[in-house]
């Protein structure tokens, strides 16, 4: 069971730092996600951390997003700054298998006011 964990409301340009665990172990982990989804819209890729480290971001977020994760701990993280009002989302995490199934974790809530 993976649970997000992190999110809030915040001002524009303000800063949240998401996290999120898997019961999981390092053999087992392929790469480790975040998504997100807007209301009406579908979800999508914000970021993903292989298990050796390579990130890559959405275009919308880089340089205002870092992802990050602790394998001793199996917890990825999503520190976002200068947070805009398209940012207000549910993220999601996901850490992906090696076989590439999917663990999906419950959401949690991201509001940027403006």
């Amino acid at each position: 069971q993976l649970q997000a964990s992190g999110g809030g409301l915040v001002q524009v340009g303000g800063s949240l730092r998401l996290s999120c665990t898997a019961n999981m172990t390092i053999y087992e982990v392929g790469t480790m996600d975040w998504y997100r989804q807007a209301s009406g819209r579908p979800r999508e890729l914000v970021a993903r951390i292989t298990r050796g480290g390579r990130t890559t971001y959405v275009d919308a977020v880089r340089g205002r997003f870092t992802i990050s994760r602790d394998l001793a701990q199996m917890t990825i993280y999503l520190q976002m700054t200068d947070l805009k009002p398209e940012d207000t989302a549910i993220y999601y995490c996901n850490f992906r298998n090696s076989d590439y199934s999917d663990n999906w974790g419950q959401g949690t809530l991201v509001t940027v006011s403006s």
